[in-house]
């Protein structure tokens, strides 16, 4: 039984069979299946060699999609006639010799595996001429090496007659891998694709002139000439509707060894899908992480579902860049990426802002019952179409065009007017909209300390904390929340509008949790607020002491000097980790000279600083790394939150009893001149601080801080309880619908 078994059952699947090394010929195709993936790689590869050769013209053919014929044709400076034996051998190249040469590389191609590739998959022919040489000369390849162009004839170049140049030719590309040939859908999809590797360049390489066209027809399906200019080319491969609309943006910094520049469209041109031209040291290539950031810019800009045209082009010091990193070249990897793209959308921010107020709409009166909301299609032409009088023609175009419900529209002001600006003047709150406050003299200055990288798990888990409590749906509403007005500095409860939404926010919750993710994202890199003169660490220990011991009915037991001293020593002891860390400036001597800057834009009230400092004795915990960068980024938090002013109400009262540190603001303003109860000059100067305060406040939350949540928040589960819905578009209609 147990022979009968074995005889039925055979030879196992799986056989171990000894280690050889491969085939040249294998090595090769495998190779030439990772690099030419498409006919629109081959041509990329072609392209790039003639731009590297200098020319000023490049012609390119095409036959069904490019799987028949592909050539390319240019007027480069060609190819020496002693090069064309090894021309299709792998690793063949003149622009490198040392690995260290790719440090600084400045060309497109730098492997010499294109052509090699090429003629393992295709019938490779390449005719050149070069400016010394009396002739052009043709050779054949296949399998990276020259062969006859006939069976029985030399497989040596032959003369022949040729302008100075190259002409590559791929015929029957893919022909001995019939699996990968069956793989493409229809050569008219190829084609489109090679169509927009070839507009891509277009657009970039000015001064060279393309043109490409299918074989047999005699018109060219794009082409540009090498003068026009770079709207030129983006209107001639994009069409007019995007030239028009287009904005020229450009940014640099030094610091991070970048220049940027290039064309986007403003918030007048929206489509369905974006279309980023992206060029990193003149490559074409791809970044998901680019077009995330630019496509959320675009958010607060665009309607619903639209997207923009860009055209990027970053220039990169080449020692930052990393081109070996993609068989095809389609991507790079460079260093402070998330720094150079966040640079590059502020900038594309603001001069979308700038353009904004010139908004325009299409309208469409002609027709009864057309509304200006109505869409129609992008046919702008259909009314002229319909004869005088033709007056069923009109009905029935009419009754084809759907009309969107107006529950469903996001209302935009072309003059950005404000609820607040239909109030009473006696229930408004400032203008910060026309003029914006005093700066009090803060100037920022840059310095050239190079980023610090965080590797410190402590921190990374953290931040891991703060995206796993991440709250998608409230991201998602500030994110592409449109400030609307302050409703009350008092309980710190500011009006937003997120889609046809409006939503009560309580920004000092906000703002708190903002601030400490800040604090987590710029661990060991903060900016510096220098105070000068520099206050000493024991006299605001003391003040805050004071204040906590004479406000606080548990505290009024405490030994107000040993508390000063405990706090003082312990923030002594670790001022060296205090600066390292948190930026936090504290001299030998016992002076405070600086503290951390979390938001350019914003400095957080100077009166809470005593309280802070004295916090971080009891409040933060000092035994383990973890706790302590959480329990003091929370403290620096709640430092950075905006105060809490008195009630309107209350502002000509005798001052309350304070119910929290915010209040200090106002002891503070009152402690600066003579206290003397009932001085009615005293009051009014307060009432003008606390005044001023107010529009400063007014202009910071709007201009600085909600456009900060707008673009970094990450919205967590603690935040639900500081945001209602107090109004919704939809809601509403449906209210007046049963009236």
């Amino acid at each position: 039984m147990a022979d009968e078994m074995e005889i039925q059952t055979g030879s196992p699947r799986g056989v171990k069979r000894t280690a050889e090394a491969l085939d040249q010929d294998v090595v090769n195709k495998i190779a030439a299946g990772e690099i030419i993936v498409a006919p629109m790689h081959a041509l990329k590869e072609m392209l790039e060699n003639s731009v590297d050769a200098g020319s000023t013209a490049i012609e390119v053919l095409v036959k069904d999609g490019g799987l028949k014929l592909l050539q390319i044709t240019d007027n480069g400076h060609g190819i020496e006639k002693d090069d064309l034996p090894i021309l299709c051998e792998r690793f063949t190249t003149s622009k490198l010799k040392d690995f260290e040469d790719l440090m600084s590389i400045g060309t497109y191609g730098f492997r010499g595996e294109a052509l090699a590739s090429i003629s393992h998959i295709a019938h490779l022919r390449v005719t050149t001429r070069t400016a010394t040489s009396s002739c052009a000369w043709q050779a054949h390849y296949a399998d990276g090496k020259l062969s006859p162009a006939k069976p029985g004839q030399s497989a040596d170049p032959k003369p022949c007659a040729g302008r100075l140049g190259t002409q590559i030719t791929v015929e029957d590309l893919f022909y001995n891998i019939p699996n990968r040939r069956r793989a493409f859908r229809s050569p008219s999809e190829e084609y489109a694709k090679i169509l927009d590797v070839i507009t891509r360049y277009a657009v970039h390489r000015q001064g060279v002139a393309f043109s490409v066209k299918k074989h047999g027809e005699s018109g060219a399906g794009f082409s540009v000439a090498a003068a026009a200019t770079k709207i030129d080319r983006i209107k001639q491969a994009y069409g007019g509707g995007v030239a028009k609309e287009l904005m020229q943006f450009e940014t640099e910094d030094a610091k991070w060894g970048f220049k940027a520049s290039g064309y986007a469209t403003n918030a007048n041109y929206s489509v369905k899908r974006t279309t980023l031209l992206l060029f990193i040291n003149n490559r074409s290539v791809e970044s998901s992480a680019v077009k995330k950031a630019i496509e959320q810019t675009y958010q607060m800009f665009l309607p619903k579902g639209g997207h923009p045209f860009v055209y990027l082009c970053l220039d990169i010091e080449p020692s930052r860049v990393d081109v070996n990193v993609h068989p095809t070249k389609r991507e790079v990897h460079f260093l402070n990426e998330d720094e150079i793209i966040d640079l590059v959308c502020i900038n594309i921010r603001e001069n979308l802002a700038k353009v904004d107020t010139s908004r325009t709409f299409k309208t469409q009166t002609l027709l009864p019952g057309v509304t200006p909301m109505t869409p129609m299609n992008g046919r702008a032409g259909a009314i002229a179409e319909t004869p005088p009088g033709d007056e069923s023609g009109a009905s029935r175009r009419t009754s084809t065009t759907k009309k969107p419900y107006e529950n469903n529209l996001v209302r935009t002001d072309s003059k950005m007017r404000k609820i607040t600006s239909m109030l009473p003047p006696t229930l408004r709150t400032g203008d910060s909209q026309d003029e914006a406050p005093a700066t009090n003299g803060v100037r920022y200055s840059t310095t050239d300390r190079e980023p610090v990288p965080v590797r410190l798990s402590s921190v990374k888990n953290l931040r891991a904390e703060v995206r796993e409590a991440m709250h998608n749906g409230l991201t998602e509403v500030f994110a592409s929340l449109t400030y609307v007005g302050l409703v009350d500095s008092h309980r710190r409860l500011a009006a937003i509008q997120s889609g046809v939404k409006l939503y009560l926010v309580d920004y000092g919750l906000v703002s708190n949790e903002f601030f400490y993710q800040v604090g987590l994202t710029d661990f060991g890199n903060f900016g510096l607020i220098q105070l000068q003169p520099a206050p000493e660490l024991r006299e605001l220990l003391d003040m805050a002491a004071q204040y906590e011991i004479e406000t606080d009915p548990d505290c009024a037991g405490l030994d107000k000097d040993h508390v000063v001293q405990k706090v003082h020593d312990q923030i002594m002891s670790k001022r060296q980790m205090l600066s390292e860390y948190f930026s936090l400036e504290i001299s030998k001597d016992g002076l405070v000279e600086a503290i951390p800057l979390l938001l350019k834009g914003y400095v957080p009230c100077m009166a809470k600083l005593p309280t802070f400092l004295l916090r971080l004795g009891p409040s933060v915990d000092w035994t383990q790394e973890e706790g302590c960068f959480r329990t003091f980024l929370r403290e620096l938090a709640s430092f950075y939150v905006p105060e809490q002013l008195p009630p309107r109400s209350s502002r000509h009262n005798p001052k309350p009893k304070p119910d929290s540190a915010d209040t200090e603001m106002d002891d503070a303003l009152v402690d600066q001149g003579d206290t003397v109860e009932g001085n009615r000059g005293q009051e009014d100067r307060v009432d003008q601080a606390v005044e001023k305060r107010g529009k400063e406040l007014e202009h910071v939350l709007e201009h600085v801080l909600f456009l900060a949540f707008r673009s970094r928040i990450v919205a967590t589960q603690g935040m639900l309880k500081g945001v209602i819905e107090v109004a919704n578009l939809k809601g509403l209609y449906r209210v007046f619908e049963r009236c």
